[in-house]
């Protein structure tokens, strides 16, 4: 098992994932198949780039997960379902 990373997004401190199972389940389901053929095509001198690239995009950002939250609720309720 990868040791977890940290970093910080808009001042939180959030895991990145660190695995190949990590980084596909952090991902958006659309992007998985993406994601599975880039690693599959990476050569020995590039699988760390390929790595490093999905691991940033697969960063949660708090911000926007709280936007996403509130514009869900927000239609929600405009819609009578909350």
């Amino acid at each position: 098992m990868a040791e977890p990373l940290k970093t910080f997004v808009n001042g939180v401190e959030v895991e990145v994932p660190n695995s190949i199972p990590d980084i596909r389940a952090a991902l958006p389901e659309e992007r998985r198949a993406e994601f599975d053929r880039a690693v599959d095509d990476a050569g020995v001198h590039d699988i760390h780039a390929v790595m490093r690239h999905w691991m940033l995009e697969a960063v949660p950002d708090p911000a926007a997960d709280a936007l996403l939250k509130k514009l869900a609720a927000d239609e929600a309720e405009r819609r009578g379902v909350a």
